[in-house]
């Protein structure tokens, strides 16, 4: 019999899709702007010739050829075997990578609470598209794969995966996104939602996106506490990733360089993925996922 804990520990949160949230994402599809061939048969249409009912063109039998795909109008009046093709409709692999290092495990709420309720609702959205979803952590190493979920059905077990993740994985962001790629050789979307604090740099990491040939996306999420930062007085600063100390005095002209200094990385950050067909997009754990969903996203043609 298990222990009321073990229950709890299992159960994902109920309030990471609620059903106001769920009716919105019902709508969307997931997009992208380049041509993959999927690996199962989905719901987009393929620039492959396939067995859906939608016609796309006719050839000259050859040995071989399904009996049932020769249009018999045309053998009767032209007396030539032809062959009716039609359009393939094929699956997307939709890839989500949350950052789940101490970093993320900031802000009301932390960004990593944030980064899997938007994760959980892409996710559901390729879900019920038939779009085969795999999620996973920077952390996770070159051995671990997360499971491929297809279907409405897998969105509790989506809930599941998402659920057990925890704040505290060391990895860097540059080894974690290598890993990813070595274990996710195919072709697909990528989202990855980090707040990009590394003292490596995040420029390592991005570049494999582009090397892996990925419709790549980077959600740069910040808290309202870093964005606005609400501090006075002396204060000891206590990195919570190696425990580094600084101790400062706020004051009006430190607050200025600190949003001086903010503006310089998200824009550094924009124009590095700009530059290298990588769409990027600053979000803040105050906007409603809905609205990062339904109206940011899909400006950005992530969703329609």
């Amino acid at each position: 019999m298990s222990s009321p804990t073990a229950t709890q520990t299992t159960k994902p949160k109920a309030e990471i899709l609620t059903p106001e949230l769920l009716a919105q994402l019902e709508r969307l599809e997931l997009v992208t702007r380049k041509i993959f061939r999927g690996r199962m048969k989905g719901e987009r249409r393929s620039k492959r010739k396939g067995q859906s009912v939608e016609f796309a063109d006719f050839r000259n039998y050859v040995a071989g050829d399904d009996l049932r795909l020769l249009d018999w109008n045309l053998y009767a009046r032209l007396d030539k075997l032809i062959v009716k093709l039609f359009m393939e409709e094929e699956d997307l692999h939709f890839y989500t990578l949350i950052d789940a290092s101490m970093s993320m495990d900031f802000g009301t709420p932390t960004k990593l609470e944030y980064a899997k309720q938007l994760a959980a609702a892409l996710g559901f959205i390729g879900l019920v598209r038939a779009d085969r979803v795999r999620i996973e952590t920077v952390g996770q190493s070159a051995a671990q794969r997360g499971p491929v979920l297809r279907g409405r059905s897998s969105v509790w077990r989506m809930l599941q995966q998402l659920d057990a993740i925890k704040a505290g994985e060391q990895t860097s962001l540059a080894a974690g996104v290598k890993n990813f790629c070595i274990r996710n050789p195919g072709k697909g979307i990528v989202l990855l939602i980090s707040d990009l604090m590394d003292k490596q740099g995040y420029e390592t990491a991005l570049r494999y996106f582009v090397s892996h040939e990925m419709d790549c996306y980077v959600i740069h999420l910040l808290s309202q506490e870093e964005l606005q930062p609400e501090v006075k007085g002396d204060l000891k600063l206590v990195d919570c990733e190696d425990a580094d100390e600084a101790e400062i005095t706020v004051s009006a002209p430190l607050l200025a360089r600190y949003q001086q200094t903010l503006t310089a990385f998200t824009r550094g950050a924009q124009e590095f993925c700009t530059r290298r067909g990588i769409h990027y997009m600053l979000a803040n754990n105050q906007l409603p996922v809905a609205d990062l969903v339904g109206q940011h996203l899909r400006r950005r043609g992530l969703v329609r």
